[in-house]
């Protein structure tokens, strides 16, 4: 499958966070707000933030799930970054207050975990990388996530 056409990024996330994007965590906090709109490869980062297994919301959402690291393993689209807009407004569990949310959604789970280099903020992957994701992933052709 060709990717001349595909126009993506990478976001790195710590697990268990990356992992909860899999399991239907559509809000990610950011300090910054992010320009970019549109596929993003789930990078899990090299960290595993081990505060966070003990919140109750990651507990649920990760039971029985690997938690790999140093790896890409999903897409997402990123729809939206908005600054928080209070409870009444942002109404995601997943909210962080005084964030920037990034909005994902069509997020899909890569069977074997690809290994990669992420980095901070967003980061442009190696068409290799992007090839390796998308042969796991042959419903999603690259005139649709352009």
């Amino acid at each position: 499958m060709s990717t001349a056409n595909l126009r993506c990024r990478g976001i790195t996330i710590r697990q268990p966070w990356a992992t909860c994007i899999l399991a239907g965590k559509t809000t990610e906090n950011r300090p910054r707000p992010w320009p970019w709109r549109g596929w993003v490869l789930l990078h899990a980062g090299q960290k595993l933030e081990r505060t966070a297994l003990g919140d109750p919301l990651v507990a649920t959402a990760i039971r029985g799930r690997e938690l790999p690291l140093g790896a890409v393993i999903g897409v997402a689209r990123l729809t939206d970054c908005h600054p928080d807009q209070g409870p009444e407004r942002c109404t995601s569990p997943w909210a962080q207050r005084e964030a920037h949310h990034l909005v994902l959604t069509d997020v899909h789970e890569l069977a074997l975990p690809v290994p990669a280099k992420g980095a901070l903020p967003a980061w442009k992957p190696s068409r290799d990388l992007v090839d390796q994701v998308l042969a796991q992933l042959p419903h999603l052709r690259p005139e649709a996530t352009s």
